[in-house]
């Protein structure tokens, strides 16, 4: 019997000062029996610094081919294709041959700067392109936050970004690898 995803409620309220976005949304996240939580965090931090009331999550780590987080045009044509952590060079070049705007969040502490050094040379040339990196201390302490019911208040200002609960904030410095040049 194939395990089944795992379901998480977060209220999330967005202040994007650089985009003068102000908004709060419900979403619902399946995570994949083999998505850690620290994936799953940075999916919602992605969402937030994408924000969009027609941004939504992808079909996941089961299917290929498709975007963490997507948002569409009302015909149905992929606007902003985001993806989370390292994906191949070869799947992020095919995406911006489908999308206007494609957004890579990194993450992985070293990792990162080895999948960035290789990947580098074939995706500078990808205009529609921005990759993030978010450090690893920071998205390894977004794991510490989940829960199954999350109220998270996400605040960005440039690249500095606090991600808060309850009773814990995050500080999270981004950084960019790749800035879209179209």
């Amino acid at each position: 019997m194939a395990l089944k995803s795992t379901i998480f409620k977060v209220t999330l309220s967005v202040a994007d000062v650089g985009r003068g976005y102000y908004r709060d949304h419900d979403l619902t996240i399946a995570r994949h029996p083999s998505e850690t939580d620290e994936r799953m965090m940075v999916r919602v931090l992605a969402f937030a610094l994408h924000a969009d009331d027609t941004l939504a999550f992808g079909r996941g780590l089961s299917t290929d081919d498709e975007p963490d987080l997507v948002r569409r045009d009302l015909t149905g044509t992929i606007e902003r294709w985001i993806d989370v952590g390292l994906p191949d060079e070869r799947d992020i070049r095919k995406a911006c041959g489908r999308a206007r705007d494609v957004d890579v969040v990194a993450y992985g502490g070293r990792a990162v700067e080895l999948w960035w050094q290789d990947a580098m040379p074939r995706l500078e040339r990808q205009p529609g392109l921005a990759v993030t990196e978010v450090p690893g201390d920071a998205s390894r302490a977004l794991a510490q936050m989940v829960r199954r019911f999350m109220r998270l208040q996400v605040t960005i200002q440039d690249d500095h970004v606090l991600v808060a609960d309850d009773s814990t904030s995050v500080t999270v410095e981004l950084r960019m690898r790749k800035v879209r040049t179209a």
